[in-house]
């Protein structure tokens, strides 16, 4: 018996609602990205190894599982910038180069894209705020080595949260220990634009709202106390930048894996990559109470050509580390995703995809585009 026209109208908005709830169910407000810099399987693997059991990890609860390519414009071996580039602009990058293409071209980050949405963002490091990683989210230059360069480009942005090492970058050259080479005071302008400028953990928690701008060692951070961890600085980015109603971006780098990888420091790396995960955790925290974030764990690329083989005879070690080389190698490396949206991060995928990915999620028209 065929159905009266009012069933059919009604069965089609019941559809449509349906539709459109489950798609708002799977457009994140809030988005982490969580970047381990030479992070790759076997990193990973020998942190867990650490541990004793199979799924020590924390980022081990997350739901969905991937694979990434990290080569660059110029090269099947990527360096951080070049990486960083891609993850941040979904483009590729000649190595070396801050969001900024082979032909010249400045192409616009997902940080950027993020704060024309008026969404509030952040980057936190435990190298300098200024490496290659966090500058490919917030800054453009033509060569990674241009720090002093960078630092100025955060404040004229406006990023409302930055968290790492490299106060040296900020401090005019006047000051004993700056790497400037003008007479500009970055943290006194910070300062007269309202960020709240500190340089202990006691500083960085006496912070409630409002701009943040924490510097806590003149280059890298040495990731022991007193300095704030990298869990804490991630979670009191997530504080300050919660409260906005038109959601945030969070950039969080665990960044002195690759450094320890290229010592073939294998104690340093997983004592870093654990550090890091207890930051996937704070964030995972974060994001199962609040609902509407999306975490997503990367590596801009492996250090190290790392494996693991079994230890000699007679050893008391579960596993051995054996490096490859002490620089970049072309690994694919892992991602994994946990929150709305975190279905669209499957499979086998290059780096360029992840920024284009997330682009759709917050329906950022044009993004990408040349």
């Amino acid at each position: 018996m065929k159905k009266p026209a009012c069933w059919t109208v009604f069965l089609c908005l019941l559809y449509a609602s349906i539709s459109w709830t489950t798609q708002a169910e799977t457009r994140p407000r809030n988005v982490i990205l969580m970047i381990g810099d030479g992070m790759g399987l076997a990193q990973v693997t020998m942190a867990r190894l650490s541990k004793g059991t199979s799924t020590a990890l924390r980022m081990d609860a997350m739901k969905v599982a991937a694979l990434v390519f990290t080569h660059s414009a110029n090269s099947l071996i990527t360096d951080s910038a070049a990486a960083g580039t891609a993850l941040a602009s979904g483009f590729k990058a000649n190595n070396g180069m801050i969001s900024v293409l082979p032909d010249g071209k400045v192409v616009e980050t997902f940080l950027e894209a993020a704060q024309k949405r008026r969404k509030s963002v952040g980057l936190v490091t435990t190298t300098t705020i200024t490496h290659a990683t966090p500058a490919s989210f917030g800054a453009h230059v033509s060569s990674r080595a241009g720090e002093a360069d960078i630092a100025p480009q955060y404040l004229e942005k406006k990023i409302d949260v930055l968290l790492g090492g490299g106060r040296a970058f900020f401090l005019p050259k006047s000051a004993g220990g700056s790497k400037r080479e003008d007479s500009r005071d970055l943290l006194q302008e910070a300062r007269a634009a309202g960020y709240a400028v500190v340089d202990t953990r006691e500083g960085m928690t006496a912070v409630r709202q409002g701009k943040l701008l924490g510097l806590f060692q003149m280059s890298y951070l040495t990731t022991e106390a007193p300095e704030p961890s990298l869990a804490e600085m991630t979670g009191k980015a997530l504080e300050l930048l919660s409260p906005d109603k038109d959601g945030f971006f969070l950039m969080v780098e665990g960044g002195q894996i690759d450094s320890r990888c290229h010592a073939q420091d294998a104690a340093g790396a997983i004592k870093q990559t654990l550090d890091f995960d207890v930051a996937i955790g704070k964030a995972l925290e974060f994001a199962r109470k609040d609902g509407r974030t999306l975490v997503i764990v990367t590596a801009d690329h492996e250090t190290g050509g790392l494996t693991l083989i079994a230890p000699e005879a007679g050893s008391k070690e579960k596993i051995r580390p054996n490096w490859g080389t002490k620089d970049h190698s072309g690994i694919n490396v892992p991602l994994l995703a946990d929150g709305p949206g975190a279905v669209q991060f499957q499979g086998v995928m290059d780096n360029t995809e992840i920024p284009r990915k997330l682009a759709v999620l917050w329906r950022l028209a044009g993004f990408a585009a040349r």
